[in-house]
This record gives structure tokens, C-alpha cells and sequence, in this order.
């Protein structure tokens, strides 16, 4: 349908070594940050409209470090914009069925976002869904997506989806493991119901070339959830 382009360098030198380091700190620092200065303003910070704080922050950090990358990348969407809509609206629909049959699976534990999604809605339905279906595809598209798959689509497509798509589906759930006290390894078990998103998202990417369509994805994906997850 659409000619296939040959997968171009997407960062400079200098912006690849700024996203590696920035998303190292994504990793490990932030959220300790994050969660320190919440337990030092105890309740006079509401954790939802701190979150939208945090991931804003975050979001424009990498527009400043990544600025040439991400202003490329909204030309390739531009100039491809047929091809970027259609890759993000087949991912949608992708996405959804091959969401549907895992859905089909059996497995031990609860998927805690999708179950906190709704409480978290009612005490701060602005904040909740502009991290959501904001300000979270943006953040998480630049990483995942432009630095990991996008870098190693350069070397190896096969490398590039072999890797991205489970370190992101794992990504969505490791914290699971340790959050209630105890350490449950079945959450990881959780990841298999990331893996048809990370998956698609790494295929619209591919595709169009621009991590914009894989934003507008992400969103309408999120978007889904969280309607669906207030909808049960």
C-alpha cells in the first residue's frame, strides 16, 4: 500500500547519550524523588495533581534534550501523515483483538491498574486523565519506543521488537512485585497483558517513521482503558 522507507538515524550523538541518561534517571532516581517529597508534604500534596506535575516535568525535559529528534520526527508525520494515521489506526484495532484473547487466559493475580483506575477517576478525574491520555503516552513513546526500538531497529529489526516489546510490557508491571508488602512474582505474569500494546506500538513507530503516531496511539489506548475501566 505504502512504500516502505529505509529506517533513518533518529538521534544525534549528543541527544542519544542525553535520552540514555535521562531515562537511567526515569528509572532509578525520579521515583524516589518523587516519593520522598510526597512523604515530606504528607497530604498537602494531592497525589494525582502532583503526578501530572511530575510527568510534565518530565515531558519537558525531554523536549529540551531531545528537541532536534522529536522536531524531525513531527516532520516525518507530517510528511507521511496518511501512512502515520493509518499505522495508528490499524495498531488500535490490532491492539484491541490481540488484547481481547489474552484476555482469555487465566491468571493468578488482578491487574491492579486497571482496578484503581476508576477510584483514582472519581477523587481526580482531570488529573487522572491527563496523565493517562496525555502526558504518559508522550514520556513513555520517547523512551521506549524512540530510544529502545528505535535505536536497535537501526542494527536489527528482529533485535528491536525481541527486546522492546517485553521490556515495556514488563516495564507496566514490575512494580507490582513488591508493592503490598510481600514479593509475588505471579504480577509478572500481568506483563502478557501489555505485550499486544507495546507490541503494536512498536509496529505503528516502525511504520510510520514518526514517534508521533505512536503517541496519538498510546493515547487512544489509554483512553480505552480508562473508559472501559470506569465503564465495568
Amino acid at each position: 500500500m505504502y512504500p516502505r522507507h529505509p529506517w533513518p538515524a533518529q538521534f544525534t550523538r549528543g541527544e542519544l547519550f542525553r535520552g540514555w541518561v535521562f531515562f537511567a534517571l526515569y528509572l532509578t532516581v525520579f521515583p524516589g524523588v518523587m516519593g520522598a517529597v510526597q512523604q515530606l508534604t504528607g497530604s498537602e500534596l494531592p497525589v494525582a495533581e502532583t503526578n501530572v506535575l511530575y510527568y510534565l516535568l518530565c515531558a519537558a525535559l525531554l523536549f529540551l534534550l531531545l528537541w532536534t529528534f522529536l522536531r524531525q520526527s513531527f516532520d516525518r508525520l507530517l510528511d507521511r501523515l496518511a501512512e502515520n494515521l493509518l499505522a495508528a489506526a490499524v495498531g488500535l484495532a490490532a491492539a484491541a483483538a490481540l488484547r481481547f484473547l489474552v484476555g482469555l487466559i487465566p491468571l493468578p493475580v488482578q491487574n491492579p491498574n486497571t482496578m484503581s483506575y476508576p477510584e483514582q477517576f472519581a477523587l481526580s478525574p482531570a488529573a487522572t486523565a491527563v496523565i493517562l491520555v496525555l502526558l504518559m503516552p508522550v514520556v513513555e513513546e520517547i523512551l521506549f519506543r524512540g530510544l529502545i526500538f528505535g535505536n536497535l531497529r537501526r542494527y536489527s529489526r528482529g533485535l528491536a521488537y525481541g527486546l522492546a516489546v517485553p521490556v515495556y510490557a514488563v516495564y507496566c508491571v514490575w512494580q507490582f512485585v513488591y508493592a503490598y508488602g510481600v514479593i509475588d512474582w505471579r504480577y509478572l505474569l500481568l506483563a502478557l497483558e501489555y505485550l499486544p500494546m507495546s507490541a503494536a506500538l512498536c509496529w505503528c513507530y516502525e511504520r510510520g517513521q514518526s514517534i508521533w503516531s505512536a503517541v496519538l496511539l498510546h493515547m487512544a489506548l489509554n483512553g480505552v482503558t480508562l473508559y472501559t475501566s470506569l465503564a465495568l
